[in-house]
């Protein structure tokens, strides 16, 4: 069977059972980096005799059939990563999805994730969340992203390299404003844990006189649908601006209706308004 197992975030300690005695007990283990999975069977104090395979982003679609032979081979796989649940940002998504169409056994040794650490570390909202993976890398895609992401109502949760989580922030900050709240969980259940929370504008003002390093996690809170307040004139005015740009009036009002979170019917009915103020224009 294909074994996906958590592996602590950082403090070796967070190692299940489950997790010790598999790796003792594997003849195959597909890791990301076979170094830092050796210093971890170090630190849990345990001795492995398995076949370890590199198994990371930059070689995950060629190992793939390797991996699949492994398996029909009728011997058991397990899969672990750097840190956190394989799949999750990481390798292993593809290999399970192989591992289904071959109607092969999977079996996950639940453990440590950064998600949901991050979650409950932010204080926000936790009933309804949902994870967002790395953002784009540049400017306009990322920005792209977080704007059609500016109503969605659940907890956002994203993982971000150190060195681009201030961009990351800035291009929050004009997508969705600058009073959001959200944190930054830093380095989660190593020695220098750190939980930054405050609104955008004040983690953007942290990240700016900060050395960022470690590995980052960040939360973002929902968009409040009470928080919604466009009179009918700010609805016209936005359909307008959208017509002047060249865009037709139905698809100017379908855009507002995005943006605004407003009903089409209500943008609609706000522009049959305005037409019928303009005819009583003398």
């Amino acid at each position: 069977m294909l074994i996906l197992a958590a592996i602590p975030l950082g403090n070796p300690g967070d190692a299940s059972a489950n997790l010790k005695r598999a790796i003792e007990e594997s003849k195959f283990i597909a890791a990301e980096d076979s170094r830092r999975f050796g210093r971890l069977c170090s630190d849990l104090g345990i001795t492995y005799s398995a076949k370890v395979l590199s198994f990371f982003e930059g070689n995950e679609i060629e190992r793939l059939p390797e991996l699949i032979e492994i398996l029909k081979s009728g011997n058991d796989l397990l899969v672990v990563t750097d840190a956190g649940l394989p799949g999750i940002s990481d390798p292993g998504y593809r290999l399970a999805r192989a591992a289904v169409e071959e109607n092969i056994k999977i079996k996950v040794l639940p453990g440590p994730s950064a998600v949901t650490t991050a979650l409950l570390l932010s204080g926000l909202p936790s009933d309804r969340f949902c994870f967002e993976g790395f953002p784009p890398r540049t400017s306009g895609a990322r920005l792209a992203t977080f704007t059609k992401l500016a109503q969605e109502e659940r907890t956002m949760i994203f993982f971000e390299a150190p060195h681009r989580l201030l961009e990351s922030l800035q291009d929050l900050q004009t997508a969705i404003g600058s009073d959001r709240s959200a944190a930054i969980c830093r380095e989660m259940t190593k020695t220098y844990e750190e939980v930054i929370r405050g609104n955008l504008a004040e983690l953007i003002e942290w990240a700016k006189s900060n050395e960022i390093l470690g590995e980052i996690t960040l939360v973002i809170a929902g968009f409040d649908p009470q928080s919604r307040n466009f009179d009918t004139a700010a609805l016209i005015e936005e359909v307008l601006a959208q017509e002047a740009a060249g865009i037709s009036r139905k698809d100017a009002i379908a855009e507002v209706a995005r943006k605004t979170g407003v009903a089409k019917r209500d943008v609609f009915d706000a522009m049959v308004t305005h037409k019928s103020t303009d005819r009583l224009q003398p």
